[in-house]
């Protein structure tokens, strides 16, 4: 750090913490108070930690300590639920190829409107026959034994990949010059929008299957994959129609003076930039959606959540509850925190919100 940078922070530091008598002592005793908690948290999770695995009589002996024996012998579950022990390295396997692909994702090489939708659906292609199986050689595993760490990626992935297109069908039908068209289609976005997410769920999980001819039904996970997908394509196509309304007018029309039809100057000149303008909202609701997909667990899916209870769940490791949300947790945000980064970088590498 150079000299002015570290005199600037001084000046800082001293001005909005330390300006006053009064001011200096509660800093003091923030600060304080910081480091003890800090402190006692490092002491109970590494220094009077247990460690290893099968350790559970040693934790119940030793209370003072966090007990990450807990993570060293139900990891399993915790990451692959219900899926069946001799197979769980194709449920591994698919989320390392859907790790690979969101970092492909990440790569300016494939920011392309042919690219990054064919990198997605064969990424997501992949990741479905290593689950499902029944086809080159691969055991047949139903959606029913599906679990873990790869149902909630498997959930967020399609959702995405549904709800995405869907959202700039509905943003453009919402900007449509047909009244009837944006006004209908406006009403479908508010009343969606208005409505809580697992009453969603709920609906399209339960009550759709009577409504349905049978050869309609489905899996009842692949309908709520697809209310999910709405609800999700509802709120993006506001944030893209946002994007769009950032635009100068004469841009789109400038288009239409040099002759240019309704698709290219869709395709080649208001979406790019309108994903652009909305990049920040859209990386927020990228890290909402997978966060919201624990939600499931509330009608019988045994996402990560749900495993995460299950590997507690047992007499022998019953005491080991916050150890448990703590290693969930953890991988929740291990998600989130690369990806609101990445989409820092972004908006940095684009300058957006810079205006």
């Amino acid at each position: 750090m150079s000299t002015a940078a570290s005199d600037t922070t001084m000046s800082y530091i001293r001005k909005h913490y330390f300006a006053t008598p009064l001011n200096s002592a509660i800093s003091v005793l923030l600060a304080l108070f910081t480091l003890w908690v800090l402190w006692s948290l490092f002491d109970w999770a590494v220094l009077k930690a247990i460690w290893g695995k099968g350790l559970n009589e040693e934790c119940r002996a030793h209370e003072h300590g966090a007990c990450w024996s807990f993570v060293a012998t139900r990891w399993r579950i915790v990451l692959f639920g219900l899926y069946p022990f001799e197979e769980q390295w194709r449920s591994a396997l698919a989320c390392l190829v859907m790790l690979a692909v969101a970092v492909l994702s990440c790569m300016p090489a494939f920011w392309s409107a042919k690219r990054l939708p064919i990198l997605w659906v064969l990424g997501f292609a992949t990741f479905f026959v290593l689950m499902r199986g029944g086809v080159f050689g691969l055991t047949e595993v139903t959606e029913r034994d599906w679990g873990g760490l790869s149902l909630t990626v498997f959930i967020f992935a399609a959702v995405c990949l549904l709800g995405m297109p869907l959202a700039i069908i509905f943003a453009l039908l919402r900007r449509s010059e047909l009244p009837w068209i944006a006004k209908t289609m406006a009403l479908v976005i508010d009343v969606i929008r208005s409505l809580p997410l697992l009453s969603i769920m709920f609906t399209f999980a339960i009550v759709l299957p009577f409504v349905l001819p049978d050869w309609a039904i489905g899996d009842k996970l692949y309908r709520v994959i697809v209310g999910y997908a709405i609800f999700f394509a509802c709120y993006q196509a506001e944030i893209i129609r946002g994007g769009m309304q950032a635009l100068l007018m004469g841009q789109e029309e400038a288009a239409k003076a040099l002759g240019m039809g309704y698709w290219h100057r869709i395709g080649y000149i208001i979406l790019p930039q309108a994903f652009r303008n909305a990049l920040p909202p859209t990386i927020n609701q990228f890290v909402i959606t997978f966060k919201e997909t624990s939600l499931v667990t509330i009608i019988g899916f045994f996402d990560i959540l749900a495993s995460g209870r299950a590997a507690a769940g047992t007499a022998d490791w019953s005491f080991a509850t916050i150890e448990m949300y703590l290693f969930v947790g953890f991988l929740f945000f291990i998600f989130v925190f690369c990806l609101s980064r990445y989409g820092a970088y972004l908006e940095r590498r684009m300058a957006v919100g810079s205006r």
